[in-house]
C-alpha cells in the first residue's frame, strides 16, 4: 500500500462539521487532497512548525502531523474546534488548535502556512483576508482554491513580493454539506498554491 493510501486512511477516520456554518464555507477537506498536499509538502520543505489558518475539524493540521510537521490550527468556531481536539485524538496526534479570528493572529517568527480558505462564494472576497494574513506570516504558503484563480493568485503574489512555484490541478469529491445540496457528492476542479517569499 503506497504512502499517501495510508495516510488518506487514516484521515478517513476523521469527523466532519457536525452544524457546518455556510457564511464561514465550511466544507471538510477531502482526504485524499489532504493527504497529497500534506506528502508534496513533506517532499518540498523541511519539517518545520506550520500554521492551518481556518482548520476546521483538523483535517489539514492532521494531516501535516501524520507526515511529522508541527501543527497549530487557527479557528474562529469553538463547535469545530472540539471535534478536530476528537479527531487528532482518534488518530494519535496532537496540533495545538488555537481560537481565533485568523484577522486578529499575531505571530513573532515566519513559518509554513497551509490553508484551504473560503472561496469567497458567501462572502465576497473571503478568501483575501486568509492570504493576507498568510504573506503577512509565513514564507512558504500551501493554500487552495477554486480552479480559474491563477491570475488573481500571480497578482497577489507580485504585490507581496513571493512567487508561485508549485501549482497542482484537481477535481475533487465534495460531500453533500448543506440543506440546499442536491447530490451526495459533487465534483468541483480546484488549484493548489505553493507560494514562496522573494
Amino acid at each position: 500500500m503506497s504512502v499517501k493510501r495510508s495516510l488518506e486512511i487514516e484521515l478517513e477516520k476523521l469527523e466532519g462539521f457536525r452544524n457546518p456554518k455556510l457564511w464561514l464555507e465550511q466544507y471538510m477537506t477531502p482526504p485524499s487532497l489532504a493527504a497529497e498536499l500534506a506528502i508534496n509538502a513533506s517532499l518540498i520543505d523541511n519539517k518545520c512548525n506550520v500554521i492551518d489558518l481556518g482548520s476546521g475539524t483538523g483535517m489539514l493540521s492532521i494531516a501535516f502531523e501524520l507526515v511529522g510537521f508541527r501543527c497549530i490550527g487557527v479557528e474562529i468556531d469553538p463547535n469545530a474546534i472540539s471535534i478536530a481536539r476528537l479527531n487528532a485524538k482518534r488518530v494519535g496526534v496532537n496540533p495545538n488548535f488555537v481560537l481565533c479570528d485568523v484577522k486578529m493572529l499575531n505571530v513573532k517568527r515566519k513559518c509554513m502556512v497551509v490553508m484551504n480558505p473560503p472561496f469567497g462564494i458567501q462572502r465576497r472576497h473571503a478568501d483575501r483576508i486568509f492570504l493576507n494574513k498568510a504573506f503577512e506570516v509565513g514564507n512558504v504558503i500551501y493554500s487552495i482554491h477554486s480552479a480559474g484563480s491563477e491570475e488573481f493568485i500571480e497578482k497577489l503574489c507580485e504585490k507581496k513580493d513571493f512567487k508561485i512555484t508549485h501549482l497542482w490541478k484537481y477535481l475533487i469529491p465534495l460531500k453533500r454539506t448543506y440543506k440546499f445540496h442536491e447530490k451526495e457528492f459533487k465534483r468541483i476542479a480546484v488549484e493548489v498554491y505553493r507560494m514562496e517569499r522573494r
